[in-house]
């Protein structure tokens, strides 16, 4: 019985812990002024696979990507990029190279911000802004974290996940369907 009870003490006091760590971590986040936070991003598919289709002048890679679990993250208005991918990785579609159906090729991701600005004659234009590259695993997960120089002004932000080794998107902040942007696998996957 003392085993149980301490086992159930145990377990309860690191849960505790846990909880507290996890409040403050998101009491300190919150206070950042950001521009953007999303929970959902679209992996790269349809009418924007290749150069037909670019967004804010970024290609879409020449195949699919899905995102398996999850990616995340927050743009503050001092240009902080956070973002957390699990699972970005090739959907299961012929033009996926052979062998990585649900895997990722590239060593290393980046990060990208596209602002709609004003040029020095008052014109609207588009201003993309890219990290280094980040490692990436074979699973396609990848933290992503930069601070970035954004165009002042810089209004409407879309986040993308580059390919490391060329200037193709992967995925982008939006959602495709919304049975499968909830999809994570038990692990905290907020920031």
């Amino acid at each position: 019985m003392r085993k149980v009870t301490l086992f159930v003490a145990i377990v309860l006091t690191a849960a505790s812990l846990g909880f507290t760590r996890r409040e403050s971590e998101l009491e300190e986040f919150s206070l950042l002024p950001r521009i953007l936070a999303f929970d959902t991003m679209y992996g790269v598919d349809g009418p924007f696979v290749g150069d037909t289709n670019p967004v804010r002048g970024i290609v879409g890679d020449e195949a699919p990507w899905v995102i398996a679990r999850f990616a995340r993250g927050s743009l503050t208005e001092d240009g902080h990029l956070r973002l957390r991918v699990r699972g970005l990785v090739f959907a299961n579609d012929p033009r996926a190279p052979a062998g990585f159906v649900g895997k990722n090729d590239e060593p290393d991701f980046r990060g990208a911000v596209s602002c709609l600005t004003e040029d020095a004659q008052g014109n609207v234009s588009t201003a993309n802004v890219i990290t280094a590259g980040f490692p990436a695993t074979m699973q396609g997960d990848s933290n992503i974290e930069a601070t970035l120089v954004l165009p002042k002004p810089c209004v409407a932000p879309i986040v993308f996940v580059l390919a490391g080794s060329e200037d193709k998107w992967f995925a982008v902040t939006g959602i495709e369907d919304a049975s499968t942007s909830h999809r994570h696998s038990g692990e905290d996957s907020r920031h």
